[in-house]
């Protein structure tokens, strides 16, 4: 009988620790799931998700071709779409935004600011919208796009590494992404970055925008504003 007792007691031992490394392997799945949402939100904390950098920077623009908006006009006239050299041969301030996106809102102003200066032009995609939504909400806060793309099934987007809407690309006068804002402009970071940055994209030089005079200056003279270039006849020999 003693036997006996002792090999229950033994056998209690072993259920309750087994019982117990059940429990214990229950949790870890979720204590680590725990610790990496602390460093992430500790890491976002840290910094500015609007600065998060794309794998796209350097490199081409995505080809990008996307009908217009239906219906859409600007001045009188129809809004086009966006075509494979949409971004090459000027500075080029890429939105993507949509008619239900409420800090589309906000930026638009801003985007109207940004228009007016002749040096840039400003295109959109406008992603997953109608269009009869998309012609309202331009209609109500102004339309800043020479070009706009719908994109309806939002493949276009996902190509140009879009996390969500807004977000706005600079892309330089060699069709390459240059800056990449996640999240709305706002004047913060309309004045302290993305204007920054779409000076940097017109000054810089480019191969394909320059030619070698040496007739006269014996330098490189390209399409931003540069000081005064005489003409050759003006040239003493």
């Amino acid at each position: 009988m003693t036997v006996t007792a002792n090999n229950n007691t033994d056998g209690n031992k072993s259920a309750t620790t087994s019982g117990r490394r059940r429990s214990v392997l229950v949790y870890i799945p979720l204590v680590v799931f725990l610790a990496l949402a602390v460093v992430f939100f500790i890491r976002l904390g840290a910094g500015d998700i609007s600065r998060i950098p794309s794998v796209l920077i350097g490199h081409p623009a995505p080809t990008t071709v996307l009908p217009g908006v239906a219906g859409l006009e600007r001045n009188g006239k129809p809004v086009p779409g966006l075509e494979a050299d949409s971004f090459k041969g000027a500075v080029t301030v890429l939105n993507v935004w949509a008619s239900w996106c409420v800090p589309c809102r906000d930026e638009a102003p801003l985007l109207l600011t940004l228009a007016r200066d002749p040096r840039v032009r400003i295109l959109g995609i406008n992603y997953k919208d109608s269009a009869e939504n998309a012609r309202r909400f331009l209609a109500r806060y102004g339309n800043p796009y020479i070009a706009n793309g719908a994109d309806l099934n939002g493949r276009a987007s996902i190509e140009w590494g879009v996390y969500g809407v807004p977000e706005t690309f600079v892309v330089g006068r060699d069709g390459r992404i240059a800056y990449k804002l996640i999240g709305p402009i706002e004047p913060n970071n309309l004045e302290k970055v993305l204007k920054p940055e779409i000076e940097k994209a017109l000054f810089a030089i480019s191969s394909a925008s320059c030619d070698y005079a040496p007739a006269y200056s014996g330098a490189l003279h390209c399409l931003f504003p540069s000081p005064f270039v005489p003409a050759k006849d003006d040239v003493k020999q």
